[in-house]
């Protein structure tokens, strides 16, 4: 067998002291990481008045809040009394479909402004600065106003519910989706476009024949998975008036009628289980789809 050359002993010191060194460095580095993480822990904590003890000892408020909105079902009776807990059972249907028709209004309406605007915002498409620049401006203040609070703005303005909600939900989903669009933009192969634009296409033609067949199921997976949120988000805006199963569900909890929050909930809780449980399958077709050659 050939001879192993060994390095010099001074030379091997010095690789040993540097790596050690290196070490030492990383080491105090997480652990300076880990303290000014502790640090902005326990400061948060101070801000936020959350003292440990004061949840323990009322913890069973909380719980016992559960315990009263459970509906009193029976073995002996158990048909009839589901008939009575869920006394309201079409009007709320009517008024879940509210939520959802608000939501998926949102969702495609502000998956259409994400698509009209990620190509500008995507730096291997856009040669002007400024362009990019004042698309990815206008993004980042749709996607950082609380939803909530442009549904508030249009409620004002337009004296609609389900009309503020859909905008609101639009605004917010086109700032979201136009991020993550234009990410999935700059991450395509440009060879394609630069096949098309070497034979004569414009700009229009290469996002159309060589960008969209590489990105549109990464795109349908994000707006199936933004659908999701804005569901539970349009739920939530019906407390503010914007209408749907949530301004129901609000009446039913100001009004102390216990029976009808749990059965209320019970309508969302399954209607979102279903939604994610199908767009999650959509999503992962898409993908394998996409992963297929």
């Amino acid at each position: 067998m050939p001879a192993i050359n060994s390095l010099p002993q001074a030379q091997a010191q010095a690789l040993l002291r540097a790596y050690q060194a290196t070490i030492a460095a990383k080491k105090r580095r997480i652990w300076l990481a880990v303290i000014v993480g502790i640090g902005l822990y326990a400061l948060s904590a101070h801000v936020a008045a959350i003292r440990p003890g004061f949840l323990w000892t009322h913890l069973g408020n909380f719980t016992s809040f559960f315990s009263r909105i459970a509906p009193p079902l029976s073995l002996g009776n158990f048909v009839g009394d589901v008939r009575e807990w869920y006394w309201g059972f079409g009007k709320w249907l009517v008024l879940l479909g509210d939520t959802l028709l608000v939501a998926y209004l949102g969702t495609l309406l502000g998956v259409l402004g994400a698509f009209l605007l990620c190509f500008a915002a995507a730096a291997n498409l856009t040669r002007s600065r400024l362009l990019r620049a004042l698309v990815r401006r206008w993004l980042e203040f749709c996607r950082t106003v609380p939803t909530i609070v442009f549904a508030m703005i249009f409620l004002i303005a337009f004296k609609s519910g389900p009309m503020a909600g859909a905008l609101a939900l639009a605004i917010h989903t086109m700032g979201a989706l136009g991020k993550l669009f234009a990410e999935v933009v700059e991450n395509a192969d440009m060879k394609p476009v630069e096949g098309t634009v070497a034979t004569g296409g414009s700009w229009l033609e290469s996002i159309r024949f060589a960008v969209l067949p590489q990105t549109l199921p990464n795109f349908a997976s994000y707006s199936l998975l933004r659908f999701e949120i804005n569901v539970r988000e349009a739920g939530v805006m019906g407390f503010i008036g914007v209408g749907g199963i949530g301004q129901e569900l609000l009446v039913a909890i100001r009004t102390f009628a216990y029976a009808d929050v749990s059965a209320i909930l019970l309508m969302i809780i399954v209607t979102v289980f279903i939604i994610d449980f199908a767009t999650e399958k959509l999503r992962h077709r898409l993908i394998g789809q996409e992963a297929t050659p």
